[in-house]
């Protein structure tokens, strides 16, 4: 399981260029205490360099294209949860058939804000909408750092998850967990970069997490409950 999750980063860093659901009384599985991630990404571009200035054109052309399905996509996968799989996982993937998943992913959340949110005052980035009043969001505005993207570490830690319990249908959960990080962008809250490295950040938290003893422990019985609901083997 760990080699998978290592070449994973390993892929996602080569390739560089809201509010949270969470039961009451959830903690994270790690902070920035045990990750730092200034200590893993590079340094966001500044507001003014020619790199921030190539992603706002992109941001523009996205926001050109966007289609209504696509925006409506996007303001859903604003929700920081992991049933936004059921696409994916199918109509039995609820929170109320699934209360050890439901128990996992309350963790699993609350340990992406733990180890983003303390990032994101690292670096301050203004979010897009600030930088040019050419952007215009379509979910609601944000004036946290913009780098990394929260909802793309949760969608990437969450994906990787997923399709640990469920490899049968790894393919379209990292598909989905892409979707979700990308959608970030069609919303218009933030820039590539950021999603890149929200990626990573994901990747990272999952790396880290998965072998601790106190994750497997809810984990061996959220899978459990999970394939069983789905129909599947052990």
């Amino acid at each position: 399981m760990r080699a998978i999750i290592a070449l994973l980063l390993l892929g996602l860093l080569a390739g560089a260029p809201t509010a949270s659901a969470l039961a009451e009384g959830a903690e994270p599985f790690i902070t920035a205490k045990q990750l730092d991630l200034s200590l893993i990404l590079p340094p966001p571009s500044a507001t003014d360099s020619n790199e921030t200035k190539a992603e706002l054109a992109e941001l523009l052309q996205i926001q050109a294209a966007r289609t209504p399905e696509q925006v409506a996509l996007a303001q859903a996968d604003a929700e920081e949860n992991v049933w936004r799989f059921a696409d994916v996982l199918g109509p039995k993937f609820t929170r109320d058939a699934l209360p050890k998943v439901t128990a996992l992913f309350d963790r699993v959340v609350e340990t992406e804000s733990a180890v983003v949110d303390p990032a994101k005052q690292v670096w301050q980035r203004p979010r897009p909408h600030m930088v040019s009043a050419e952007v215009k969001p379509v979910v609601r505005l944000s004036s946290s750092g913009a780098y990394p993207s929260g909802h793309a570490t949760v969608g990437t830690l969450m994906g990787i998850i997923l399709a640990e319990m469920v490899p049968e249908k790894r393919a379209e959960i990292q598909a989905r967990s892409r979707q979700f990080a990308e959608n970030r962008m069609i919303a218009g809250i933030h820039f590539r970069s950021d999603v890149t490295a929200g990626r990573i950040a994901g990747a990272a938290i999952a790396f880290t997490i998965l072998p601790h003893e106190d994750f497997q422990a809810l984990y061996q019985p959220a899978k459990a409950e999970l394939r069983a609901a789905l129909g599947l083997g052990d």
